[in-house]
């Protein structure tokens, strides 16, 4: 555990120093070395779950995966020489954007133990790749910028863009994840359904930073793509999170009794008299009570039963509460366990 922390502080101490205090001008200067930054935390991340986290999911890899390919994709663009690298570096940012609201809603929904139909993923993964195309098409079509140009500002390239008609899908696209990953926030706290309100809290700062940021981002004209930050910042808390619950299994491991196999008899074994009983009783069936009860002993199922006798399931209930009132048992299992014991001891 000391481990993480020290991990998580070392990360910490590193955004604070490519991102810290310095004045925005001075920024500037230093973006790609930032974007760079933040991709080698990504892969320390992603190398950090690999290794941290005992039970591994597809999601977060799918999650740390995302994050890395964006900042890779911002570096690229702050490096771009031409039109075409810095449109290539955009489309390589957007493939990463694009997957990880996916891979944040899943994990919420399952650190939440909130359930979703076999067909919930695929679904949301083609519109995933639906969402990457139109982003992606700039360069091919102009519907999702007009026009584009690169300027250069203190040697950091600068993609210039015209929205086009299908922009909007992207914004739509991210409300409604954001959205969603609020709403099953909201709803597993009131159903109880997270182990602890801190959970519930971790997760919620987790979308509302992201959409702080995004917000930022729109709203102001700083070139720095903020959400290289907000998106580490968000690997962080997920992180820390299952760490948390790491810890709360281990312990609860630990602290659970050893148990210790106890020597039980074979259910259903009967006594001399409960035998002579059940023996003696069998003369006393009737004729379909003798065919159910030879028809259980050769494992026939109720519905093979009902079949066979022709009857329905009320009078095979009728004849089993007369056939186990006779031979002295409480269930068909029981009835099977002590005919077989006779049996095996040669006494029918």
């Amino acid at each position: 555990m000391k481990k993480t922390i020290l991990l998580v502080a070392v990360l910490f101490m590193m955004l604070s120093f490519f991102s810290g205090c310095a004045p925005i001008g001075d920024k500037t200067m230093n973006i790609s070395i930032i974007y760079g930054a933040m991709s080698v935390i990504s892969l320390l991340l992603l190398i950090a779950y690999r290794f941290l986290i005992k039970k591994r999911t597809p999601w977060f890899y799918l999650l740390f995966s995302s994050v890395l390919i964006v900042n890779i994709g911002y570096f690229l663009l702050s490096a771009s020489e031409t039109l075409n690298t810095a449109l290539i570096a955009n489309r390589i940012s957007y493939f990463g954007s694009v997957f990880l609201p996916l891979s944040m809603l899943m994990i919420i929904l399952k650190t939440a133990n909130l359930g979703y139909k076999k067909w919930f993923p695929p679904t949301l993964v083609a519109i995933s790749i639906i969402v990457f195309l139109v982003a992606a098409s700039p360069g091919y079509l102009d519907i999702y910028y007009k026009s584009t140009s690169i300027e250069k500002v203190n040697g950091i390239t600068i993609l210039l863009k015209e929205y086009g008609p299908l922009h909007c899908i992207y914004l739509f696209y991210l409300l409604i994840y954001f959205s969603t990953m609020v709403a099953a926030i909201i709803y597993a706290t009131v159903k109880k359904k997270v182990k602890s309100n801190a959970h519930s809290v971790i997760l919620a700062i987790t979308v509302f930073v992201n959409i702080g940021v995004w917000l930022l981002g729109q709203l102001s004209r700083i070139e720095f793509e903020f959400l290289s930050v907000s998106y580490i910042i968000s690997e962080l808390f997920l992180l820390g999170l299952y760490l948390m619950l790491q810890g709360e299994t281990d312990i609860r491991s630990a602290e659970a009794p050893v148990s210790v196999p106890i020597p039980t008899q074979p259910e259903h074994m009967p006594n001399p008299s409960q035998s002579e009983f059940f023996i003696n009783n069998l003369k006393t069936l009737t004729n379909t009570e003798r065919k159910i009860y030879d028809l259980y002993l050769n494992g026939a199922t109720t519905k093979e039963i009902m079949a066979n006798l022709n009857i329905k399931e009320n009078t095979l209930k009728f004849h089993n509460k007369n056939l186990y009132s006779k031979l002295g048992v409480s269930s068909r299992k029981e009835l099977i366990a002590i005919a077989t014991s006779i049996k095996n001891s040669n006494h029918i």
